[in-house]
Order: structure tokens, then C-alpha cells, then sequence
């Protein structure tokens, strides 16, 4: 088919969180299609929507996320501007992002993967082995809570929420001695010295879809979707198929620490995935190989054995 190009007298709008990695973020979307089309950065317009997880009074008073509402607080309100008309496409982190989308709405392109691994943050100590007993460490990730309490039960957990800005001030007014972030955002926004130290994959297995940038749009926007055809990373598609079909199976909500992450080595996909109790009492795990072709179906059938694994007892505490 023959696309309709934007331009600056009819720009495609770009919808986005207003923090300063969302932004990035967005820049990067808007300056990939520009070269892709040899467009100027003038025929996209970049749209700020606040959402409910950015409520300042929310991050302030550092309170669980799936007491608020889950995942959704960071992109309900973007994705009912574009059910409206509002914006063309959103912006967003991989994941933030809910496995399901809202019915009208289709999540197929992402651009190329950054660093997974998680960021050691703190203004005393240069890696967790370094913290004290009782140190405390700030993280609203029930994933990155749990993962703590299993494999380090002497430091404490506090809830700390907030983009990296508001961290790094939390930080520095005591509220806690260190705290993670993703080495991914640190890169994208030239912040990387941030960290103190990066945490490999096999000592803190990341999030599902960390480190990965989602373009969502209307689905029966076709012209929109050869647009996002010049940009999609096939490579990092796979990876996430296979991350986030063994979530969905698991359970797609933000109230169970699950961790995943697939690589690709040649036609072969390599899937490791976690699931842990909230207080870091117990942990399952698993790794599994296939083609990279049956990579949503691996990550189905091993989340399926490892909730039989986990037996009904396991999820108690729910």
C-alpha cells in the first residue's frame, strides 16, 4: 500500500508520560521515523498526557503500586486519548505494560532492546554485598522486593516510588541507603554513572520486557502500522513474545514477583523465568531452551509447570 506521510501541517501525534525517560523515550520513537522516512522532526508532534501514576502526591507517599491500580496507572489515560483521536500512537516501557490492551488497541512494534540488568544505586555503598544489616533499600518493585528479601534477608525493604529524579533526592534525604533502576533508562538518558554497579542477570533476573520500548496504535489504523513497520526490531519482538506470553500465563497483573527473560542465540531461544513468594520466602524457578518460533508456547507450557510446581499453597498470601 502507499503510506500517507506525516508532516508539520498534518503531524502524527506522539503520545507520552511527561518524565524525563518518557520523553527520551518518545524523542528516540519521533527521530527513528524521521530517519526511516526522511521526514522532519516537525512532521511529529510530541503529546504530554498525565497519567494517574504520575500524581505527585501518589509518589510522595511511596504506596505499593497494586494498591492504586496496577499497571494501568501509567497508561490508561494515553491510551484513552488514542481510542479518542487524540494522539496516533504511544510511548511506552515495556514493562509498565499490561499483557492485555484495551479492545480496539494492538501492541506489535518495539524498537531495539537496551541493557536488561538492574542498576545498584546509592550514595554510601558500591554494590549490595556492601550494606550493612538492617541497611535499608527503597524499591515499589514487588519483584525486585521479593528477589532482595530471598537472596540478601538481612537488609530491610522500604516502598520507594518515583522517576529517576525523585529517587536519587530520596536518596539523598536519607529515606533509604540504596535502591534499583534500570540500567536501560540510565543509558537513555545519559545517566549511566548513576549506577554504582550493574546487576548480572544471574544474580537478579530483570522484569519481563525490561530494557525494551513498546509503540502502540489504533488497530485498524493501517497507515499507521506501515509507518511503525520501518521501525519494529524483529529481534526484540521475539524476545518479548516469549517474555510476555510466559506473564500472561503466570499472571499478567502487578501482584506477583515474576521475573523473565529471553535471549536469542542464533535460531535458538533461551527463557528463564522466576516467580517468588512477596516476602522472598520461597522461589521457582526455570530454564528452558526451543526454537525461536515456539517461543510463545514455551513461555505458556513453562509457566503452566511451574504453578503446578508451585503447588495452590504457594499463592496464599494473595
Amino acid at each position: 500500500m502507499t503510506l500517507t506521510m506525516p508532516s508539520p501541517a498534518s503531524p502524527l501525534k506522539i503520545g507520552t508520560r511527561g518524565s524525563p525517560l518518557a520523553l527520551a523515550q518518545a524523542h528516540e520513537t519521533r527521530d527513528r521515523l524521521a530517519r526511516a522516512f526522511d521526514l522532519p522532526p516537525e512532521a511529529f508532534e510530541i503529546v504530554v498526557i498525565h497519567t494517574t501514576g504520575d500524581n505527585q502526591r501518589l509518589i510522595d507517599a511511596d504506596q505499593p503500586l497494586k494498591t492504586l491500580g496496577g499497571k494501568g496507572l501509567f497508561t490508561r489515560e494515553i491510551e484513552q486519548s488514542m481510542l479518542r483521536g487524540g494522539i496516533d500512537i504511544a510511548v511506552h516501557s515495556m514493562k509498565d505494560m499490561p499483557v492485555l490492551q484495551p479492545e480496539g488497541l494492538v501492541l506489535d512494534c518495539f524498537l531495539p532492546r537496551e541493557d536488561v540488568r538492574d542498576a545498584f544505586v546509592s550514595l554510601t555503598a558500591a554494590s549490595l554485598a556492601e550494606l550493612p544489616k538492617g541497611a535499608e533499600l527503597g524499591s515499589s518493585s514487588l519483584r525486585r522486593r521479593a528477589q532482595l528479601l530471598h537472596r540478601f534477608p538481612h537488609l530491610k525493604v522500604v516502598e520507594f516510588r518515583g522517576n529517576v529524579q525523585t529517587r536519587m533526592k530520596k536518596l539523598q534525604d536519607g529515606v533509604a541507603d540504596a535502591t534499583f533502576l534500570a540500567m536501560a533508562g540510565l543509558n537513555r538518558l545519559g545517566m549511566a554513572d548513576v549506577a554504582r554497579s550493574a546487576i548480572d542477570p544471574d544474580e537478579m533476573l530483570p522484569a519481563v520486557a525490561q530494557g525494551a520500548i513498546g509503540i502502540e496504535r489504533r488497530m485498524d489504523d493501517s497507515n499507521t502500522a506501515g509507518l511503525l513497520e520501518a521501525i519494529h526490531d524483529g529481534v526484540t519482538g521475539q524476545r518479548l513474545t516469549a517474555e510476555r506470553a510466559f506473564l500472561e500465563a503466570l499472571d499478567g497483573s502487578c501482584e506477583t514477583p515474576i521475573a523473565g527473560l529471553a535471549t536469542l542465540d542464533g535460531g535458538t531461544l533461551r527463557l528463564r523465568g522466576e516467580v517468588l513468594r512477596p516476602d522472598g520466602s520461597e522461589v521457582i524457578a526455570d530454564d528452558r531452551t526451543c526454537p525461536v518460533e515456539d517461543g510463545a508456547e514455551l513461555g505458556r507450557v513453562m509457566a503452566k509447570d511451574m504453578l503446578a510446581q508451585a503447588g495452590p499453597d504457594f499463592f496464599s498470601w494473595r
